[in-house]
């Protein structure tokens, strides 16, 4: 089983910036990796922010466009996802998600997508 460990949560006021990281553990080789990073609220479904191939394709939820930015160092098997101008509605548990096998380009940030998902990291955004 893959363990992924998310960092870097924490209280930052509006308009301040915020990387969060996941380490993942190793896994086999495979041309299929993908990882994501979804947020979820108490009370609300998770949703997704920002998702990634190891090819380098993205895909960002439409609230992320501009302000999110996921990318992956393959030689510290690291995940991090880059938040900026951040907005009370920001706050929320940030969760790191990946997977091993194909999947279609349009399901990249549905959590049902994935198998393999991190204990998440809260992150706390005050006007």
């Amino acid at each position: 089983q893959v363990q992924l460990v998310e960092s870097g949560g924490g209280s930052v006021q509006s308009g301040g910036s915020m990387r969060l990281s996941c380490v993942v553990s190793s896994y086999a080789s495979t041309d299929f990796v993908y990882f994501a990073w979804f947020r979820q609220v108490p009370g609300r479904e998770r949703e997704g922010v920002a998702s990634m191939r190891s090819s380098g394709y993205t895909r960002y939820a439409d609230f992320g466009q501009g302000r999110f930015t996921i990318s992956h160092d393959s030689s510290e098997n690291t995940v991090y996802l880059q938040i900026n101008n951040m907005k009370p509605e920001d706050t929320a548990t940030y969760y790191c998600a990946a997977r091993f096998s194909y999947a279609q380009s349009n399901s990249l940030l549905s959590p049902s997508t994935y198998d393999n998902w991190g204990q998440g990291t809260q992150v706390t955004v005050s006007s």
